[in-house]
């Protein structure tokens, strides 16, 4: 039986979903290299960066899934990584996986045993993560997509999970007419402005993989009824709790709710089926100008279709189709690694989501405020007594907070607090970027979610304003093709596509929303400054504001007038320590100079 690794240097990863291992490497340079079981039968081939699944049909556990996602080194030159992994192991489940399914690999090995290993397969590692490289238009570009953790976040984009088929759903896309739009990807984002757009009479084509939702989003429930969208959350809290440094939660009275995927897929689908969106599945090379006559989308099978406009909505990571501003500061990170499991009790009320727990996650606590470890808070959702929804986050860092990191605050978390996981249902692993510069509102492209900057800077959330904007969005860009007609025939728009998409993007970036973005990366970059502490107290002062002005800073809903408000009344209640950071912050960091450049500019009008 042969089996594929991902390997870097120094490791490999092994992950266990009931009879799926997922292999994969870490730090965004991987390798596949096949084992069989005699060493002297071993070879090597390039691959990609995404992970390798193997179904192994012989292997049957008895008792379901292991519970522990395991790291399994080459060399072991860290003492903490190597108390680690003596925990790790005493799981007599995966020692029996790992033996089964390639017997030839020992679990412990040294430095110098691994490196001949790793001289072996060095080459491939750097030709595989070079060849990467050149998906992307540049290193932002490419943290983006994923950066050092993009193994991860490909594996997350690839879970095995049960969805409608897109491809069923909606009528297929030729290529052989002239298109009004066509939107690549279909996430919640891409399908909310088919839908939207095509209710307006657009011939609108989507084109992207046909994937699952696999993120799991959670939303204010208000929000989402508002939407239309109550009947896709799959279960509610009726209050929420934020814990910082004290067993005593602040409550937030407010229901939240966790969004089944699938339902909110499905209906997506619906809406657009309903207005004849038509769809590829494949995707996207380049998109070609044509100025006059629009644009041709060049796809991946082969096909090209022709349109009058393009609107990007694949992910934040659309350098290669979009252009951005220079000016602002450099993108940041979410990160978290989350698990939903079965335990034998927790502490948490399962009426109350636990929407940030910051109290320490160390057992010993002069470890709680390593100067070079961004704060991480946990977050909660009780399912039922027994089942849990864990995810350890970083709000934002710069670089990127590793997922194995995550994992092992998360672990000592659990530990500390007496958890005892019997089943594992589900891993994630959340890459949001946040921040960074806003796309080029002069160009003839179109971008929608992530892809256009529209991820709240200060909170990593996206597919609220994605989908609350895609009616108004989608209105702008049917007007502004048909705002101009020849005048022998009212049923053909010929406005130069380029002015439409103008009118377009000033809908969707008009000043006054660059100003309040601005605002939302300058917190972000205070944010980025503050430690363990320094959180804790941004925190309790955020929350004992007037609810009016938290909820509207969260749903990005505060004018740019109302934003002033903000953070006055933020300087009125905050300690004199955080006072005096907000002022230096404003002062001396570039994120205040780019925040009063744009507040500048409408009050010089």
């Amino acid at each position: 039986m042969e089996v594929d690794l991902a390997l870097r240097k120094g490791g490999l990863s092994v992950f266990n979903h009931a009879n799926t291992v997922q292999l994969f490497s870490l730090h965004g340079r991987s390798a596949s290299v096949k084992f069989s079981r005699a060493l002297d039968r071993r070879r090597q081939t390039k691959a990609d960066t995404s992970m390798n699944l193997l179904s192994l049909n012989d292997f049957k556990q008895s008792n379901g899934p292991c519970a522990v996602t395991q790291l399994v080194p080459f060399r072991i030159k860290n003492a903490h990584i190597r108390r680690q992994i003596t925990r790790t192991f005493q799981d007599a489940q995966f020692r029996i996986l790992i033996s089964r399914v390639n017997p030839c690999i020992p679990v412990h090995k040294t430095y110098d045993e691994g490196r001949q290993r790793d001289k072996n397969i060095e080459a491939t590692v750097t030709d595989t993560h070079t060849d990467s490289l050149k998906q992307y238009k540049d290193d932002q570009d490419f943290i983006k997509a994923g950066g050092s953790q993009l193994n991860f976040v490909q594996m997350q984009a690839l879970k095995n999970m049960q969805h409608t088929k897109i491809a069923d759903q909606l009528k297929p896309l030729t290529g052989e007419e002239v298109l009004d739009l066509v939107i690549i990807g279909c996430g919640p984002a891409g399908l909310a402005l088919a839908a939207e757009a095509a209710k307006h009479g657009l011939d609108v084509g989507i084109i992207g993989p046909d994937l699952p939702f696999t993120n799991n989003y959670g939303v204010w429930k208000d929000e989402f009824t508002a939407l239309g969208l109550e009947n896709c959350i799959e279960h509610v809290w009726k209050n929420t709790a934020v814990y910082l440094s004290l067993d005593h939660p602040i409550l937030i009275k407010r229901a939240y709710g966790r969004v089944s995927r699938k339902i909110l897929q499905e209906e997506l689908l619906k809406r657009s089926a309903k207005v004849g969106v038509r769809y590829m599945d494949t995707k996207v090379e380049r998109i070609i100008e044509e100025n006059e006559k629009g644009s041709t989308v060049s796809c991946a099978n082969g096909m090209m279709i022709p349109c009058r406009l393009v609107t990007v909505a694949s992910g934040a990571a659309s350098g290669r189709f979009l252009s951005y501003e220079p000016g602002a500061p450099g993108v940041c990170v979410q990160t978290a690694y989350g698990i939903e499991a079965e335990v034998e009790s927790h502490p948490y009320d399962t009426d109350t989501m636990v929407f940030m727990d910051y109290r320490s996650c160390k057992r010993d606590l002069e470890m709680e405020n390593c100067a070079d470890e961004p704060p991480t808070f946990l977050y909660v959702m009780p399912l039922s007594t027994t089942r849990v929804f864990f995810e350890e986050t970083c709000l934002a860092a710069r670089p990127a907070m590793p997922f194995d990191l995550l994992k092992g605050r998360l672990q000592s978390r659990l530990e500390k607090m007496g958890i005892q996981i019997i089943r594992l249902y589900e891993e994630e692993w959340s890459y949001i970027p946040v921040g960074g510069s806003l796309p080029d509102t002069m160009q003839q492209h179109l971008g929608f979610g992530a892809a256009a900057s529209m991820v709240h800077p200060a909170t990593g959330y996206s597919v609220v304003r994605s989908l609350s904007e895609a009616p108004t969005y989608a209105a702008a860009i049917a007007s502004a093709l048909k705002a101009e007609t020849k005048m022998l025939s009212l049923l053909k728009p010929v406005m130069c596509p380029r002015d439409a998409a103008l009118k377009a993007w000033d809908s969707l970036w008009p000043q006054e929303r660059k100003r309040q973005q601005a605002f939302f990366l300058f917190g972000l970059e205070l944010i980025l400054q503050l430690d363990l502490d320094g959180t804790r107290m941004f925190f309790e002062t955020f929350f004992h504001l007037p609810q009016w002005l938290w909820k509207g800073f969260l749903a990005a809903r505060l004018s740019s007038l109302e934003l002033i408000w903000f953070a006055v009344a933020i300087f009125v209640i905050a300690p004199k320590h955080l006072r005096y950071r907000l002022v230096r912050h404003l002062m001396m960091d570039p994120s205040g100079t780019y925040l009063m450049h744009k507040y500048a500019q409408v009050w010089s009008l």
